[in-house]
């Protein structure tokens, strides 16, 4: 089975998140898309993160209706802060028959030259990346690399940081979430303060 990792603090997750998923699981080869929530990405402040099991329900909120994406909490078992190198080799010891590739932007890509032994990365996983709108410079040597697909996906420029900046002033952002994400949200006064 080709897996497709797609890895994220969903700090909530929003239709752009599901929208980026579902189109992966549909117009790539992949038979499923795993949504890993991250614990604590090492360049993010862990402060303003929701706790890992809101975090996780909330995916599994927002996934219960696509039978193609699974949310995952590999790596709230793993030595924080998390390394995607250290997630990989985890997951193909347990699961010794599938196959897994990374889905990331292409802003991720711009930078995943700094990452943990990206080169280990890159040796044995498949990379599908989606376009993102970016003011960093392309790195084109790593764009025409053999592991890379570039994926002709919408580009969604929805960010958790807005929804959550959006709650805190009283905003409507009901469209930008899933209707059980944006119920969960709202019944535990999340975002708030």
């Amino acid at each position: 089975m080709k897996v497709g990792l797609y890895f994220g603090t969903y700090n909530p997750i929003h239709v752009g998140h599901l929208i980026i998923a579902n189109h992966m699981a549909e117009f790539a080869d992949l038979d499923q898309i795993w949504m890993v929530v991250t614990p604590h990405n090492p360049l993010k402040k862990k402060a303003t993160l929701l706790d890992d099991h809101h975090r996780l329900q909330m995916v599994f909120l927002a996934t219960e209706d696509y039978p193609k994406i699974k949310p995952s909490d590999i790596e709230f078992k793993l030595p924080q802060p998390n390394y995607t190198v250290i997630t990989l080799a985890h997951l193909q010891e347990k699961y010794p028959n599938h196959e897994f590739s990374l889905i990331m932007g292409e802003d991720n890509l711009k930078t995943l030259h700094k990452w943990k032994n990206y080169e280990v990365i890159l040796d044995n996983h498949d990379i599908y990346v989606y376009p993102r709108i970016s003011d960093e410079p392309e790195n084109v040597e790593l764009k025409s690399h053999p592991k890379i697909h570039v994926i002709d996906a919408p580009i969604v420029e929805i960010s958790s940081t807005f929804i959550r900046k959006s709650i805190k002033e009283g905003k409507n952002i009901q469209p930008l979430l899933p209707p059980k994400v944006w119920e969960y949200i709202d019944h535990n006064n999340f975002y708030k303060k």
